[in-house]
């Protein structure tokens, strides 16, 4: 796992430049890792999640067949507790077209409380307000008023959330752009890769906007990168 001096020099990019600096490890395709377009985050203040993932699945959809409410499945308290921290709940609604809200201000109130710094998942959210208060960001596609038959079905397998296959464990990094898994191989690694990257397109960028442009400088600087 990585320390927090190591998490904190992660969190000084944004997500395209993680991605970046990933794709020069060569670990994995360049179209996969990352969440598809959908996924925002929708509660204000703190944009950007850092953690090590905690993942569930839930339905909303069906009532239970007998009674008016689903047991609460409380067990995964004490189950998440050897993971490391900071944590992320990763939850993946079942449900073909998700309806109730998987998330809200008590259910998030008990994550902070056990050390989780955020939540991503494909479901509808509610409480807006709350959670940006609590400063827990949520990233989510939909909103909804109600958590309807909202419950448990399991913890701790894979899951995937926009395209993104996700297992317990995984290092998550998400911000306005959505959600890149970093590997924990080259996790250690990346922040000066992506320092290294951030570099040369700011050296790009002053080239482009400087008065005396031309295309022979800006080939010049290009070239200069690939030696």
């Amino acid at each position: 796992m990585l320390s927090s001096t190591q998490l904190e020099a992660i969190q000084q990019f944004d997500t395209c430049t993680i991605a970046n600096a990933i794709e020069r490890f060569n670990m994995r395709l360049r179209n996969e890792g990352f969440t598809r377009p959908g996924l925002r985050c929708v509660t204000k203040g703190a944009t950007r999640l850092l953690g090590y993932a905690a993942t569930s699945r839930v339905r909303s959809s069906n009532p239970p067949m007998t009674g008016i409410a689903f047991l609460d499945r409380t067990e995964w308290w004490t189950n998440v507790e050897p993971l490391p921290i900071p944590r992320v709940a990763v939850i993946q609604d079942m449900d073909p077209a998700p309806s109730g809200a998987c998330m809200g201000e008590v259910h998030a109130a008990i994550l902070k409380a056990l050390q989780f710094s955020g939540v991503i998942t494909n479901g509808a959210v509610r409480d807006i307000p709350a959670l940006s208060e609590m400063d827990f960001p949520v990233f989510a596609p939909f909103l909804s008023v109600s958590h309807a038959y909202m419950h448990v079905l399991d913890y701790g397998q894979p899951v995937e959330i926009f395209g993104l296959q996700v297992h317990t464990g995984d290092l998550l990094f998400a911000d306005c752009h959505g959600v890149v898994s970093i590997p924990l191989e080259i996790a250690a690694e990346v922040p000066e890769a992506a320092a290294r990257i951030r570099a040369k397109e700011q050296r790009i960028v002053q080239v482009c906007l400087s008065p005396g442009f031309s295309t022979e400088n800006l080939l010049k600087e290009i070239r200069s990168e690939e030696q």
